[in-house]
């Protein structure tokens, strides 16, 4: 597995580094039968160290993690417990997954926008209804089953996970509903 451990506005040393990896790589191999690279960026928020974990898998699936705490080992170590804990309960899928997957998930590009916050006042009347775009980016849409849908936007703590309909071929959309269900949007 490959590692990608980084700082933002932090030096990183190759104890934490080693630790990172070892820690790491336990609870990934434990749970994940196939994983391909791992990227963990460690960061300060005022007095506590943050740290971000990002694991992929070879079938496309990603795991992600966050946490914080006082001190930079007990951040990492947190968030690898976060990240065991996902991994641990989504094990029985995330096997099955790989005996009846034979090849990667499927990745379609597509165009990302993000829009500019509309601060007008509610009884001013906007100059125009067109948006303001303030950057673009590229992303992918996997071509997942709902069952990966959901397994994925749970392993990402994503709220909303738009993805291409294996069984239909057609975009669809899971999301979490302020209930604490799972919608499924299929147009």
């Amino acid at each position: 597995m490959r590692y990608q451990i980084s700082g933002k506005q932090i030096d990183i040393g190759t104890a934490l580094q080693e630790h990172v990896q070892t820690e790491l790589n336990m609870v990934v191999k434990k749970y994940a039968e196939r994983p391909t690279d791992a990227n963990v960026v460690f960061s300060r928020s005022a007095h506590e160290y943050v740290c971000e974990a990002t694991v992929h898998l070879s079938t496309g699936l990603t795991a992600q993690a966050k946490a914080s705490a006082d001190e930079i080992y007990a951040a990492f170590d947190a968030c690898c417990n976060k990240m065991e804990k996902q991994l641990r309960r989504y094990k029985r899928r995330l096997k099955d997954h790989h005996r009846t997957r034979t090849e990667p998930v499927e990745l379609f590009g597509a165009s990302s926008y993000i829009l500019a916050a509309d601060e007008s006042h509610e009884e001013e009347e906007p100059e125009t209804l067109q948006p303001i775009i303030v950057a673009e980016m590229e992303t992918t849409i996997p071509s997942l089953s709902v069952g990966e849908a959901v397994m994925q936007m749970e392993l990402s703590g994503a709220p909303v996970l738009v993805f291409r309909n294996e069984g239909k071929n057609e975009l669809n959309v899971v999301y979490r509903r302020d209930d604490g269900n799972i919608g499924w949007i299929d147009p």
